[in-house]
């Protein structure tokens, strides 16, 4: 059985968008009338938050010029050279419950968190 969910990898760097997440995305960028031809998803860590780091995501209409651009799972990805390092392995995901529903990171390298889902420390 085939993963739905689609990553990219570089040389010592994986990042896993999932459907539902991707689906997401695509909403927000139809919403915001970004040029579908250079706009995508920052991904991101920035020091902040109760547990240390926090994570971040922003539709922008250009990548920087020192990102890694990657194509996953029909999404132009911006990642700058700091969060590389914070987002090794981590999935994003988009899920839906009774509490309500927004993006989620998994982050396989990460020691700590708290109970927002959004901070943690490594």
């Amino acid at each position: 059985m085939q993963s739905a969910d689609q990553q990219v990898s570089t040389p010592g760097f994986t990042l896993t968008i999932t459907d539902r997440a991707a689906e997401e995305v695509q909403k927000f960028m139809a919403a915001e009338q970004v040029p579908a031809e250079s706009a995508g998803l920052r991904v991101s860590v920035m020091p902040g938050g109760c547990s240390g780091f926090k994570y971040s995501l922003n539709i922008e209409e250009r990548a920087l010029e020192d990102d890694v651009v990657a194509e996953i799972n029909s999404i132009r990805v911006f990642v700058d050279g700091f969060s590389m390092q914070y987002l090794n392995g981590v999935t994003v995901d988009y899920v839906t419950s009774m509490q309500g529903s927004g993006f989620t990171f998994h982050n396989p390298n990460a020691t700590g968190g708290c109970g927002c889902g959004s901070s943690f420390t490594v």
